[in-house]
């Protein structure tokens, strides 16, 4: 009776357990990480895949996490987030093209959307086990009851992960589309799997069928010969996208620029245009910018060694000695960066970040300027030449550095920092409603929801009615108010 009595309180304990799975989670905190040339980068990346699949140029986001793991995902609308580790990991533009047009695969078939779907079926599955279950063990059958919940739990899980391989495989079809309507070489799809198949080699992941049975994905043996089976078809001209794909990139004809889709894409035929060397100089610029802001400084020195005299070792040391507070270094890499390319708006700006963060506020001016003007006021750059001029002290420069800022958060209000500094300018100003009101929006982004109702209001009570800015104190007091409310029920 007294193992009876325990495998009854288990299989309730697994039921509380179940009603608490099927209820919304609550959001993981990521770090995000902001830099104006990556984001340019897989911008310019993403954006001929996109066109290929009916989205548009601009469309779709994409969103760097700071995570080492290799990984890309989809969240629901229309962005893809990247880690940091997958731009590490890869060894060309066109390898991340690859990953980003899987990745459009999940969007354009709506496969989050079908995410609850599934859980649900499996959430059903489980509890009609446990269920069972309990009537075994009521019937004085504990040994057997367990043996249902067990059977019942593994049927759940495998039907839930048999539909996310089929969302894979799905999604690598598609990208496949995608990349070859847009003439993107799908080599790159290929190249990317065989790493990921070397790092799973290398860590003893099985790769046999049964362990497949087990994954979220199919195995990578599977994927790469499902791949290199397709294109060898397609080159030889064997195999073309859907024909609806083709019409879904060639119409409407009032789309601006649909004659030169049509044009390119009209029979969607294998015939990848040449790597472009420009976006793979961009690359390798960028990935050694990553590792040298996020590695350990002795880790960088080790990967691009002084005799190394490219661009992208010079600007993976350059933040490495700045991370270390060695100056003269740094700043000896980054001007024979600007040397070898004056126009680099990147290369300036890093200039000024250097100069700026080790107390040279007057010198950092020139360069972030200059970057601000070439990248034709980029929000993030813009940001920091903001910051510059509020930290020289001058009233002077209040004036510039109040236009800058309002120009960043008019371009992207989803900047916490440019919001904060332009809260200091109206502080310093003595415009208090409006500085409380650029702090209820940093703090809104950040998620200090009941901070940024509080100011809201304040600067809600103080602003002239009517105007532009107390309407939006309205309509950021409304969004905190709506995200404590969230939190409350989830409480």
């Amino acid at each position: 009776m007294r193992t009876l009595a325990k495998t009854f309180a288990r299989l309730l304990a697994m039921l509380a357990a179940l009603a608490l799975t099927v209820q919304p989670a609550a959001a993981q905190g990521i770090s995000v990480l902001r830099d104006a040339e990556t984001e340019q980068l897989l911008q310019d990346m993403v954006d001929p895949l996109a066109e290929a699949a009916g989205l548009g140029a601009g469309s779709v986001e994409i969103v760097l996490i700071n995570d080492p793991s290799i990984n890309a995902f989809v969240a629901g609308g229309q962005r893809i987030f990247v880690h940091s580790g997958l731009i590490n990991a890869a060894g060309s533009a066109n390898e991340v093209q690859g990953v980003l047009a899987h990745e459009l695969g999940h969007i354009t078939g709506g496969h989050v959307n079908r995410f609850p779907e599934a859980a649900g079926n499996a959430t059903r599955i489980t509890l009609l086990s446990a269920l069972l279950a309990v009537g075994a063990a009521l019937a004085g059958g504990g040994e057997a009851a367990m043996g249902v919940l067990a059977a019942g739990q593994q049927a759940a899980m495998g039907n839930f992960l048999s539909f996310s391989r089929a969302q894979e495989s799905s999604a690598d079809a598609a990208g496949l589309d995608y990349m070859q309507c847009a003439q993107v070489d799908a080599e790159g799809m290929l190249t990317f799997f065989r790493r990921l198949q070397n790092q799973e080699y290398r860590r003893a992941i099985r790769q046999d069928d049964e362990a497949g049975y087990s994954r979220t994905h199919p195995l990578t043996g599977d994927r790469i010969t499902r791949l290199q089976d397709e294109l060898t078809l397609r080159s030889q001209g064997e195999r073309s996208p859907p024909a609806d794909l083709v019409a879904t990139i060639a119409l409407p004809p009032s789309t601006p620029g649909a004659e030169q889709i049509v044009s390119a894409t009209a029979d969607c035929r294998y015939n990848p245009l040449p790597a472009d060397p420009d976006l793979e100089a961009r690359f390798q610029l960028a990935k050694a910018k990553l590792f040298g802001f996020l590695a350990q400084p002795e880790r960088t020195f080790n990967a691009y060694p002084d005799y190394m005299t490219g661009a992208p070792a010079r600007y993976a040391r350059a933040y490495a000695y700045h991370k270390e507070a060695l100056v003269e270094d740094a700043l000896r890499e980054t001007d024979a960066l600007i040397a070898s390319d004056p126009a680099n708006p990147y290369f300036l700006e890093l200039r000024g970040q250097i100069l700026l963060e080790s107390g040279h506020v007057a010198e950092s001016l020139p360069p972030l300027r200059e970057a601000t003007r070439l990248t034709g006021s980029h929000p993030l750059i813009a940001s920091t030449l903001g910051h510059a001029l509020i930290a020289t002290e001058d009233p002077a420069n209040l004036d510039e550095a109040e236009a800058v800022l309002r120009s960043a958060v008019g371009r992207d209000r989803e900047n916490p920092f440019a919001w904060y500094q332009l809260g200091v300018v109206y502080g310093q100003r003595g415009d208090i409603p409006r500085a409380r009101l650029a702090s209820a929006e940093q703090q809104v982004l950040q998620g200090n929801a009941a901070g940024a109702l509080v100011n809201a209001q304040a600067a809600e009570a103080s602003l002239p009615v009517g105007s532009p800015d107390w309407i939006r104190a309205q309509d950021v007091a409304l969004q905190a108010r709506g995200i404590l409310e969230r939190q409350r029920d989830r409480n």
